[in-house]
């Protein structure tokens, strides 16, 4: 009886431990779920707050819940290290992050994409995001389809995913 195993490829270990290993700042991802637990958008922050205090750059979009968190940690960290890239424009996002934004150095907003659905935008905000980053930490439900998507869409262009589940 023969069993087909699905093993990673010897070059995709090779390229996750050179970046793991790599010495000096590295461009990293936050993405994820808006509905996250007051605990969990603690512990995010401090990662967040954690990564940036120790050089590395913090890209994320501008979101409640995890991306929210992701922002406030890197803020308090060093506001130049920090990204936020919007699916939408400044208008668009909600009312409780847009005072934060407003503290953010380097936002990007994509006004283009107002007329899109939000999951439009945010699959397209996502692939822009990615391609920016080494590094991709993602915080997501069994059933975030997009943020799913956007995990093995990074795998694919060989970033190191680091995917957490809330359930």
């Amino acid at each position: 009886m023969t069993q087909s195993i699905n093993l990673p490829k010897f070059d995709d270990f090779l390229q996750e431990l050179a970046t793991i290993q790599q010495q000096g700042s590295k461009r990293i991802a936050f993405l994820g779920s808006r509905h996250v637990p007051l605990t969990h958008q603690l512990l995010i922050e401090l990662l967040s707050y954690a990564l940036a205090l120790s050089g590395n750059s913090i890209i994320t979009s501008g979101a409640t819940g995890t991306n929210f968190a992701a922002i406030r940690g890197a803020l308090r960290a060093d506001p130049n290290l920090l990204t936020v890239i919007l699916p939408q424009s400044l208008d668009r996002q909600p009312y409780e992050s847009r005072e934060q934004l407003e503290n953010v150095i380097h936002l990007i907003e994509h006004s283009e994409n107002d007329d899109l659905s939000l999951a439009e935008a945010s699959m397209r905000c996502n692939q822009e995001i990615i391609s920016k980053c080494q590094q991709l930490i993602c915080f997501a439900f069994h059933g975030s389809e997009t943020l799913l998507q956007t995990c093995k869409d990074a795998e694919e262009q060989r970033k190191v995913v680091t995917l957490f589940y809330f359930d």
